[in-house]
Order: C-alpha cells, then sequence, then structure tokens
C-alpha cells in the first residue's frame, strides 16, 4: 500500500491519500479533538501518535492537524497507523449511526435563495475545499441580513487562510450569483 501525502494551505495540517476510498462520494466525518474519535478505530490509532489534534476523513483522504512538532518525525507514525487500520479491513466508523449534523437555521421564505446558496457551496466550493484537505458545510441563512452560516472542517478549521478563503472567495462568488447574499461568516 502507498500512501501519498500533500501539503494544505493550514502548515499545521497534513493530507494522506491512501489511494482508495476514505468515506466515499459527498460524506466525511470530523474529529476535532480524541475524545470525538470514540466510533472509529482509525481515528482512535491516530489520535495515539502525540501531537495529534484533529482528524478528519473526506471522500477519498485523511486530513491530521498537529499541535506541535515536525512532520518529519510525526509522519512515519501516522503514516503507520493509516496503513496498519486499511491492510486489517478495519471498518472506519463503528456500530454505523452517522454524526449528527446541526440543524440548519432559515426562514422557508428564503427556501429559493438557500437552495441557490447550497448548489454554489456543493458545486464549486466543497470541490476546492475539499483539495485543500477540508470541508464546508452550509449552516444557515439570514433572509434580514443577507448573512450565510458555514461550518469549517478539517485542515479549513483553524486554517490562518481560512478567513481569506471566506471573504475573498466564497463571499465574493456567492455575493456574485445571490444577490441577497450580503456576507459569509463561519460558525
Amino acid at each position: 500500500m502507498f500512501i501519498q501525502t500533500e501539503s494544505t494551505p493550514n502548515p499545521a495540517t497534513l493530507k494522506f491519500l491512501p489511494g482508495r476510498p476514505v468515506m466515499g462520494d459527498g460524506a466525511v466525518a470530523d474529529f476535532p479533538a480524541a475524545e470525538t474519535a470514540g466510533r472509529s478505530p482509525l481515528a482512535r490509532a491516530l489520535f495515539a501518535v502525540p501531537e495529534v489534534s484533529r482528524v478528519f476523513f473526506g471522500a477519498d483522504f485523511i486530513s491530521v492537524t498537529k499541535r506541535d512538532g515536525d512532520w518529519k518525525h510525526l509522519k512515519p507514525a501516522i503514516l503507520g497507523a493509516i496503513m496498519e487500520h486499511f491492510t486489517q479491513g478495519l471498518p472506519l466508523l463503528e456500530g454505523g449511526a452517522d454524526e449528527t449534523d446541526a440543524a440548519e437555521s432559515y426562514d422557508e421564505a428564503d427556501t429559493e435563495v438557500v437552495d441557490q446558496i447550497k448548489e454554489l457551496i456543493e458545486t464549486r466550493v466543497r470541490p476546492a475545499v475539499a483539495q485543500d484537505g477540508g470541508d464546508i458545510i452550509f449552516r444557515g441563512f439570514d433572509g434580514a441580513s443577507g448573512v450565510v452560516s458555514l461550518h469549517l472542517q478539517g485542515s479549513c478549521a483553524g486554517c490562518p487562510s481560512s478567513t481569506m478563503t471566506l471573504k475573498n472567495g466564497i463571499e465574493n462568488m456567492l455575493r456574485h450569483y445571490v444577490p441577497e447574499v450580503t456576507a459569509v461568516e463561519a460558525v
């Protein structure tokens, strides 16, 4: 098994590509702390590596965020945990229950606008964010103020450039295609 690694815009996060599906199309799992990894044998194994602070599973990649330390010392243990997991054929998630997504918040009168926002996020934003080892999820739209609420996961959570991505990239695009949007905020 050959596992590739890619850097991400977040210097504290590396993206690991095992050359096979991880979560599958459209599915993600975010483990922002070791305490949240209970249902995933792979996440638990990765959190056992000193200095690992966050684990994120995308369609075909695993993003690992470190607290401190040098990647050259952490990478071998992380690669070993990923390789051992896949070669043993262990399940990625146990129990079959999906994570409970936070409820979306918007007025039913804004359903058409929200559908346009979701379509843009799904087709233009999520694929680009996944390339950087993260994910972005629609959480709400306030029709009165025009503010879109988005949740960042994986390498995007805590990334120094995420504010710039939200404001200069996503906000500008949404404002261009959906005139009702005035701003974007991370929640």
